[in-house]
């Protein structure tokens, strides 16, 4: 699909890696990554809060998105919490409706 709009937060401790601007093509057989949005900080607690705040700003139209699957994670008790193993993803999306 074509990527109409496209912004990208910024800020301390936000790291957006891709190649991919507004007005881009996602070819049809492309890797489904077409960009990675890293947190980092201080403190586990830091980073997450600066993830919510860069998943809010980001922007980005004409194509689907695991962003709102991101956000719900921010605020996963289990995932603020710690500790979740390699499976917790799986068992968060099979529990859903």
């Amino acid at each position: 699909g074509l990527i109409t709009n496209w912004h990208v937060p910024g800020g301390p401790g936000v790291r957006m890696d891709s190649h991919v601007f507004s007005g881009y093509r996602v070819p049809p057989n492309y890797d489904s990554m077409i960009g990675k949005l890293i947190t980092y900080g201080d403190t586990r607690e830091q980073a997450i809060a600066r993830m919510n705040i860069a998943l809010s700003e980001m922007v980005v139209e004409g194509v689907h998105t695991n962003i709102p699957l991101h956000r719900e994670l921010m605020v996963d008790a289990r995932f603020v919490e710690g500790g979740t193993s390699i499976h917790y993803l799986e068992q968060k999306l099979s529990q859903r409706p």
